[in-house]
């Protein structure tokens, strides 16, 4: 049984690394679609544009960054050798921050990004999609 045990730690050593650098990388461009959503429904809404084709693929590459996001971030809990599930890490407040309030602030935006998403394709009208969709992903870049 030890044997699987130290296994099992080397592999999760080894997932640790790739998987913290790609959620590390992967913020930036989800931030750069958000504020780029958020910034074209805004103009759009302001301007009475058309809801073109870009707006939408724009938005579908910002819902599945989001959600490849919040894949790699509960990957991260799992072989994060600092992450400890007990009592004691709610009383030192980085171990709180990592364990509790950023996964629960991220999954907010996350959703705020897919209802976003969501009211934007069933809205007919171009204003109020614009408008829509710059409230809701604006919400999330908060």
């Amino acid at each position: 049984m030890p044997l699987a045990d130290s296994s099992q730690f080397a592999t999760k050593k080894m997932m640790y690394q790739p998987l913290l650098l790609t959620h590390s990388l992967l913020r930036f461009a989800l931030l750069a679609l958000l504020t780029a959503v958020a910034l074209c429904a805004l103009f759009g809404w302001q301007n009475k544009k058309p809801f073109s084709p870009v707006h939408n693929m724009l938005g579908l590459l910002l819902l599945i960054a989001a959600h490849l996001q919040l894949l790699l971030g509960l990957s991260l809990y799992l072989v994060s050798p600092q992450v400890r599930f007990e009592a004691a890490s709610m009383k030192d407040p980085i171990s709180r921050y990592w364990l509790a309030e950023h996964l629960t602030m991220m999954i907010i935006a996350i959703a705020l990004i897919t209802v976003a998403r969501i009211r934007g394709k069933k809205t007919a009208n171009d204003e109020l999609r614009h408008k829509q969709l710059f409230i809701w992903n604006a919400s999330a870049l908060a």
